[in-house]
């Protein structure tokens, strides 16, 4: 069936399916090393309460099955371990069938995860990780060509991350359409990277240029993505170089690099390297690629509509099972950054003369002389979620208490969570946090004082607070 499948991609699905493995093994490993303290049974949101409350049509997942501390890190380590084997090619000479469901297998691992996680998890890249993952599943592998309808959805999905985003930032914040947002957005984003004290002292001209670039590829090349090649590769390489630039500016957990990954597919080797000539598909696996598919069409019928509604939204899931989503990022930049500054005390009663110790954060900024880390495209999840604490009490409302709590009580597994513990030998007797503005040093401050940021206390978030 030679409409059906395509040779000249067949090292797109390699590469394609090799680095897909490669970040659901980075996804897996983040759940393992996280969740103890996250939505644990001892957590700040636990599963168990969570699975007592949400039925099982809004939230399946393997856990409703069975769920314990234990059978979570199994489920988690498991992942890795099968996600790391096809990173290796463990799946490219295995029967065509045996192969789908290795790769279904992660997807439907993953989806429990997800699907328990709660507010930790509600970022736009797990769902991203899901509908790639979920198409993955269809690809199949040297046994066959790869299936060109699958190419094609593949397509859609990276038109939809791209073109999405471009959309909500031109109807969202005026900056994005007077070209000024980048004067702050590499200050004030979630998480900044290494770089980005050097992106923010730029030029305002060269923000400029950033901004109206980022229009271009978002709005204007992944149009080009479904025109005849060479035109289609040469819009997947210009998607990768923006990518690969928000890399180097920032923290973004796996959102660049799984981009990345989906315009690797839609590139077209054949003119560099001569593919193989690979077996005709079977007849059965043609059967449910195309019906797989039509179902997906289907489904995409309103994620498609959202792209064009004045009420676009960002970041939606259309069904339980993450296989048709919305996405988008950044409709709106802040112009001033704020961070929490959680700090506690061995005095049982405060006082003037209280001394309050810093705890540190593995990635979000702290201590204004500690230059920002690169930690994506591994995912701090406390980390990011303390950054929208900042932005508003609301999106802390039901786990910050019992993220203090868990300071007050030494807990190890949260304390594995942070960078710096000021109490290793006795938990605080009290805990507070206050709320600071923090900027970019200039480059004079910079020589001075040697700090990378400036600080300045705003107004206390949460009064001195002890347990009970």
């Amino acid at each position: 069936m030679e409409w059906f499948g395509d040779d000249a991609y067949w090292l797109s699905r390699l590469v394609f399916q090799r680095a897909l493995a490669v970040v659901y093994l980075i996804a897996f490993v983040s759940a393992a090393l996280q969740f103890w303290a996250l939505i644990g049974s001892r957590g700040m949101l636990p599963v168990p309460e969570y699975l007592r409350r949400v039925p099982a049509r809004r939230a399946p997942t393997l856990f409703r099955l069975h769920w314990s501390d234990r059978f979570f890190a199994s489920v988690a380590w498991a992942g890795a371990l099968l996600s790391a084997a096809l990173a290796a090619g463990a799946a490219d000479h295995l029967p065509l069938g045996v192969a789908m469901a290795w790769w279904a297998a992660l997807w439907a691992l993953y989806l429990s995860i997800v699907n328990v996680g709660q507010t930790w998890y509600g970022f736009g890249w797990e769902s991203l990780l899901l509908e790639t993952g979920f198409l993955a599943i269809l690809l199949g592998n040297e046994h066959t060509a790869p299936p060109v309808i699958v190419l094609w959805l593949l397509r859609w999905v990276l038109f939809r991350v791209e073109f999405g985003a471009g959309l909500i930032k031109i109807r969202g914040d005026a900056c994005w359409r007077d070209l000024t947002c980048l004067y702050y957005h590499h200050e004030t984003q979630p998480m900044p990277g290494p770089l980005s004290w050097w992106f923010h002292h730029l030029p305002r001209p060269a923000h400029r240029v950033e901004t109206a670039a980022n229009h271009v590829v978002q709005l204007l090349v992944p149009v080009l993505l479904f025109t005849p090649q060479p035109v289609a590769s040469a819009a997947a390489g210009l998607i990768v170089v923006t990518q690969l630039w928000l890399v180097l500016s920032g923290n973004f957990a796996w959102l660049n690099w799984l981009t990345i990954v989906l315009a690797l597919s839609a590139v077209d080797a054949s003119p560099v390297v001569t593919p193989p000539a690979l077996p005709a598909a079977p007849l059965w696996y043609v059967v449910v690629v195309s019906a797989v598919a039509a179902g997906l069409l289907a489904l995409g019928y309103r994620p498609a509509r959202n792209l064009f509604s004045r009420r676009q939204a960002m970041n939606r899931s259309y069904d339980p099972f993450h296989l048709v989503n919305a996405y988008g990022a950044f409709g709106s930049v802040g112009r001033v950054r704020y961070e929490l500054v959680v700090e506690g005390t061995e005095d049982a009663v405060a006082h003037e003369g209280t001394v309050w110790r810093e705890y540190g954060f593995r990635g979000k900024p702290g201590d204004v002389r500690r230059l920002p880390r690169q930690y994506a495209p591994y995912h701090l999840r406390l980390d990011w979620m303390m950054w929208f604490a900042a932005l508003s009490p609301a999106y802390a409302r039901s786990w910050f208490l019992p993220f203090v709590e868990r300071l007050l009580a030494g807990d190890r597994d949260t304390l594995r969570l942070l960078g710096h513990n000021p109490f290793p030998d006795a938990p605080p007797a009290q805990v507070r946090a206050r709320l600071f503005h923090y900027r970019f040093t200039t480059r004079a401050e910079r020589r001075a004082t040697g700090a990378w940021w400036h600080r300045t206390p705003v107004r206390e978030f949460l009064a001195p607070t002890r347990l009970r």
